[in-house]
């Protein structure tokens, strides 16, 4: 992942949640640079968590304040800034 971005956690995802339906919902409130679902290292599972990059800082800004607790795929996602 290149140091540019502004990324957010996105917790509580189901684990069929794809990348693709993470960038697509995301890119309503920003540009989206990047996705990435968190998987086990042992099974190659979904963690049921991803990072989501934006091209700005008001892109992520607005996925913390527009999506946290948003409904998707039948659970409320947890949306909050990401720390390095």
């Amino acid at each position: 992942m290149s140091g540019s971005g502004f990324s957010v956690y996105v917790g509580n995802a189901t684990y069929q949640t794809t990348e693709q339906e993470l960038g697509d919902y995301f890119s309503t409130v920003g540009q989206v640079t990047n996705v990435r679902i968190v998987c086990d290292r042992e099974t190659g599972r979904p963690r049921g968590f991803a990072f989501v990059e934006f091209a700005d800082e008001a892109g992520a800004q607005r996925a913390c304040d527009q999506l946290n607790g948003v409904d998707f795929n039948g659970r409320q996602l947890r949306v909050n800034l990401a720390t390095r």
